[in-house]
């Protein structure tokens, strides 16, 4: 795992399932209803049981470019933080990915928690490139860790091969 300090953090890079990692949260890559469909949101869902799903559907949404925070249910990590990234062609979409972004790190800061992981938020379904994704998510979480914050380590857990390397070219 390759690693870079930002502030009294450190930003690691990891290739494989973002499930089986062992952080305070895991952020999924969540759609507005905040239904746990496919992709890393169909993972979570299948790994950490219908405890997420009951808790997302308590709180029944959020906005694009927003997060909210739930259980881990039996995954390894204890809380899932559910980040609405953007759609291609909607408008304002590194925008509302950035905001995406802070609002996770946010949710960390307000609940005490020391390490996360962030898939590569909106590049499945929602058609958002891997190179603009990775451009904007690492220097939103270097603004982030540069200020006041208690994280000491967030991790971007790529899933493939492709998108490992982008995130590798752009964070080194």
């Amino acid at each position: 795992m390759k690693e870079i300090t930002v502030g009294n953090a450190k930003i690691k890079l990891t290739k494989g399932d973002i499930t089986e990692l062992e952080t305070d949260a895991i952020v999924n890559a969540a759609n507005a209803q905040l239904i746990l469909g496919g992709g890393v949101a169909g993972a979570i869902r299948r790994k950490g049981g219908p405890d997420i799903q009951e808790e997302c559907n308590k709180v029944g949404g959020t906005f694009v470019g927003g997060a909210v925070i739930t259980t881990g249910g039996n995954l390894k990590a204890k809380r899932v933080i559910h980040a609405v990234g953007p759609r291609m062609g909607e408008g304002k979409e590194d925008t509302k990915l950035r905001n995406a972004v802070i609002n996770s790190l946010k949710l960390m800061d307000q609940n005490g928690l020391k390490t996360i992981a962030f898939p590569a938020i909106s590049t499945g379904i929602f058609g958002y490139p891997i190179e603009r994704c990775s451009k904007v998510m690492i220097s939103t979480v270097k603004e982030y860790l540069s200020g006041d914050t208690q994280i000491e380590e967030v991790i971007f857990c790529l899933y493939s091969s492709p998108d490992y390397e982008v995130f590798n070219n752009d964070l080194y």
